[in-house]
């Protein structure tokens, strides 16, 4: 996004990214307390964005870690003891629908670890280099995944504190889990789940969320 930006907070159809995000999970019946793993000294922000906002369910603000790894531990660490399920979300992915991450929770209680994805479409290739073709894969078994990442509470933080034990760096909950052999159940995401990353995904995401609002709710 560039020096100075933080894309969390940036307009897109009336609201900053995370608010409408944040917005999701605050309509969902199957979630009960939002927790925000924030950069230090965002927490006013966040607190006035939830009062401007009108958001209704109980939150906490915790400080991230180095590595997002870190950040989702800090984030576990904050949970109620009462809680049996956790659903991790980009905050930059304001599109994720109310029913997308019902259905993740479902999945999770029954399978352990969900994770929201729809089917690769476009070819893939393999390069080594960065430059050439290095081979063709095969793109009938390949899914890309989103989130939200969903998990039973002691599923999670078995597979992170394994992680952590041994200094290995993931991209994503669902490596941790495939650390310890756990199951991981695909969720289709059946409407568009971009997440923010560049200056040039906003238009997009816009036209998303004044688009699909019915199908996002």
């Amino acid at each position: 996004m560039g020096p100075n930006m933080d894309k969390l907070f940036m307009p897109v159809a009336g609201r900053p990214v995370i608010a409408h995000t944040w917005g999701r999970f605050d309509h969902a019946d199957c979630i009960d307390e939002i927790i925000l793993v924030v950069r230090d000294g965002m927490q006013k922000a966040f607190t006035d964005l939830a009062e401007q906002y009108g958001f209704k369910k109980k939150f906490k603000l915790t400080v991230g870690g180095k590595e997002r790894q870190d950040s989702v531990w800090n984030g576990l660490q904050n949970l109620s003891p009462e809680a049996d399920i956790v659903a991790i979300q980009d905050g930059a992915r304001p599109c994720t629908s109310v029913t997308l991450i019902a259905e993740t929770v479902e999945a999770a209680r029954q399978t352990g670890a969900a994770v929201a994805a729809h089917p690769v479409a476009d070819t893939i290739k393999a390069s080594d280099d960065g430059q050439v073709i290095t081979r063709h894969l095969e793109r009938s078994r390949l899914w890309a995944v989103q989130t939200p990442q969903t998990f039973r509470v002691d599923v999670i933080k078995k597979a992170l504190s394994l992680v952590r034990a041994r200094g290995i760096q993931v991209t994503d909950d669902t490596a941790a889990c495939e650390v310890i052999g756990q199951p991981v159940k695909l969720v289709l995401s059946k409407t568009p789940n971009p997440k923010v990353t560049v200056q040039e995904d906003l238009p997009c995401v816009e036209v998303l969320l004044k688009t699909l609002q019915g199908a996002l709710a």
